[in-house]
């Protein structure tokens, strides 16, 4: 039977919340009160942004304390200072959209697709290299195209 705390682990792992090092959290908080729990990764960048704010702390000592070092706690700082508690969600790296694939590419795709409906998206890829200088995985460019008919353009 799972206990509350796999529920709970699982819970903040599902959410993307799960802090990785928890047993690098040192202040006593986390060790001497249920309320405070090492393994959820925005309660604890909170407390550390909270004791330099309202405590006092130096950045150096809250950030050790913590289990940061004091570039994430900057970088934490001012997630938080632009977004709030949101900004403390970890998010994920890379392209937040299909950067090589823009709409003119998408657009020059379509025209040779309209005139060719036999093309495959391999061969698309090599015209778009050839037009563009884009290099593209072919099934990038047919997960691009599903998307932009999806939106209904």
């Amino acid at each position: 039977m799972a206990t509350s705390k796999d529920v709970k682990s699982e819970a903040l792992r599902r959410q993307g919340v799960l802090h990785a090092h928890p047993q690098d959290v040192t202040d006593h908080l986390f060790h001497t009160h249920d309320f405070f729990d090492a393994r959820d990764l925005i309660q604890v960048k909170y407390e550390m942004l909270r004791r330099v704010q309202v405590e006092g702390w130096s950045v150096t000592a809250a950030a050790a304390a913590f289990g940061f070092s004091r570039p994430a706690f900057y970088q934490a700082q001012a997630a938080y200072q632009r977004h709030g508690l949101s900004g403390l969600i970890p998010q994920r790296p890379g392209p937040r959209r299909a950067h090589k694939l823009s709409a003119e590419v998408l657009d020059f795709v379509l025209e040779h697709r309209a005139k060719n409906p036999a093309l495959r998206a391999v061969a698309l890829c090599e015209l778009v290299a050839e037009g563009f200088g884009v290099t593209a995985h072919p099934r990038s460019l047919e997960r691009a195209l599903a998307r932009r008919q999806k939106k209904g353009r």
